[in-house]
């Protein structure tokens, strides 16, 4: 199983903001989204990413003003990403190894997609429910 298989379910639509929007506008877009992360993208190339676990940081060392900064000031700047062609089990462990709830999926240079463990997990989740569901009728007919 590949990451293209987990973006052909969930689809290869990605947020993002500009580096000079203010953080708060991002927060609000990860509020009505209900989502987890958002890329930092300028003219189609990406700058960074800015995902829930940036936010609590800079706020519980800077405060509440720093919702007025530019997401520039607070994004991770060091993106690993995955390609459509990596696998599933491949992600998981770059995803736990480093601690990443969000990768962004890049292929020839272009930002294709947005993967979060949820989305993994969830994957996962399926593939082992038709394996057992394999199984069964294998045994029913044996």
């Amino acid at each position: 199983m590949t990451v293209r298989s987990i973006l052909d379910a969930k689809g290869h639509q990605v947020m993002s903001v500009a580096p000079g929007a203010k953080l708060s506008a991002a927060v609000k877009l990860l509020g009505e989204r209900k989502i987890g992360a958002v890329l930092v993208m300028e003219q189609g190339r990406m700058e960074g990413i800015l995902s829930e676990r940036d936010i609590v940081r800079v706020i519980s060392e800077r405060g509440a003003g720093a919702l007025d900064e530019p997401v520039s000031a607070v994004m991770t700047r060091k993106v690993v990403s995955c390609r459509e062609s990596d696998t599933v089990s491949g992600l998981m462990e770059v995803m736990t190894t480093g601690k990443f709830r969000h990768l962004p999926v890049v292929d020839d240079g272009k930002v294709v997609g947005l993967i979060s463990i949820g989305d993994v997990v969830k994957r996962r989740v399926q593939e082992y429910e038709h394996e057992q569901e394999a199984l069964r009728d294998y045994i029913k007919t044996a």
